[in-house]
């Protein structure tokens, strides 16, 4: 049973080891997946850049020679970035930092670049990319395909939006009344601290849990509350009366979705799945039948038949040294050599003791 235990706990570890090398693997892989796709970008960007500057000294060199840049393929949307571009690199999961200190609706000020200094409101929060995007701040042109176009009825090849920046890039600004004057002013929070109470929110409420502090201060910040949409009612909204009647029961025989959903919950071909698809289960009989058929056919071969003989001789060979319980019979050589064995024992007894 310790030999068992043992070998227990040995899987055990080398099961952790191995599951702590194979994490550790995967973080590596995931960063250097990250630092390529950022340096392929920041590359790509170089580019551009470094085109349009040529281009833009060509064009003041040539004066009214200048070349039509916009024109042919370009005709348009001459200017626009591709949507690879904009695109940033997801930063890996044990890369990203624990506590977002920013939320949508709050004011920040840029802090580096060419808007430095000025004061913009978060219009989104990226965590996966750690950005922020600001409304009105730095605007960009974006290529777009003919469908998107017509979808928003803008009937332009490109679409303007917000590029997003960098959360090292800005500072929350919090307004801070002043204690002698008694007059609001706005405060820039260059470090923040993260601490208790950790509160519940509401269910897809954008807000954090934790509660932020100006470092060294110990004043909180409070949160900047979501606006709340005020939605007018129309003639062919559905009354609300209506929508609270409750219409349908659950029942156990049959489920309330859909049978593909049920694929994305469990395996399709799992031993633990009681519904199968009735494709599926006519394709796994015709191969239990199929099994059966090869295997009568393997019986019907001399060969087949020769080894299933022998196999059955074997077995009654050892059906034969079993006795009604199951017990081996021991044959006659071996009782003999038993019983001498012991005989031999008592005297070697009785002569010690004499």
């Amino acid at each position: 049973m310790q030999k068992v235990i043992r070998r227990t706990a040995l899987a055990k570890g080398q099961a952790q080891r191995k599951a702590m090398i194979a994490a550790k693997k995967q973080r590596r892989t995931d960063y250097k997946e990250f630092v390529k796709q950022q340096q392929q970008r920041e590359s790509a960007l170089s580019q551009v850049a470094r085109k349009e500057r040529l281009n833009r000294k060509d064009d003041w060199l040539r004066g009214p020679l200048a070349a039509k840049r916009d024109s042919g393929a370009e005709a348009g949307n001459y200017g626009a970035l591709s949507p690879q571009l904009l695109n940033l690199p997801k930063i890996p999961r044990h890369l990203r930092r624990k506590y977002i200190n920013v939320v949508a609706g709050e004011r920040v000020c840029i802090i580096r670049g060419r808007n430095k200094g000025n004061i913009y409101e978060v219009d989104s929060v990226d965590a996966e990319t750690e950005t922020v995007t600001l409304r009105n701040a730095i605007k960009v042109d974006q290529k777009v395909p003919e469908w998107v176009s017509k979808l928003y009825g803008t009937g332009r090849p490109y679409y303007t939006l917000d590029v997003p920046i960098p959360l090292d890039d800005v500072r929350l600004v919090v307004g801070l009344v002043d204690d002698t004057t008694g007059i609001t002013r706005d405060v820039l929070v260059r470090h923040i601290d993260v601490g208790p109470p950790f509160l519940e929110r509401e269910v897809g409420s954008t807000i954090p849990k934790h509660t932020r502090y100006i470092s060294g201060e110990n004043i909180e910040i409070p949160w900047s509350q979501p606006k709340t949409v005020q939605h007018k009612d129309e003639e062919q909204d559905t009354l609300r009366m209506e929508v609270d009647v409750h219409s349908w029961t659950p029942s156990l025989l049959s489920p309330p979705f859909q049978s593909s959903i049920l694929d994305e919950l469990r395996n399709k071909f799992s031993k633990y799945r009681s519904r199968h698809d009735p494709e599926w289960v006519k394709e796994k009989l015709i191969e239990d039948y199929r099994q059966e058929y090869l295997k009568s056919r393997t019986l019907l071969t001399p060969a087949g038949e020769l080894q299933a003989k022998r196999l059955a001789e074997k077995e009654n060979a050892r059906l034969a040294k079993l006795d009604s319980d199951g017990n081996v019979i021991m044959n006659v050589e071996t009782s003999t050599f038993i019983e001498r064995f012991m005989k031999q024992t008592a005297e070697k007894a009785k002569l010690g003791t004499a």
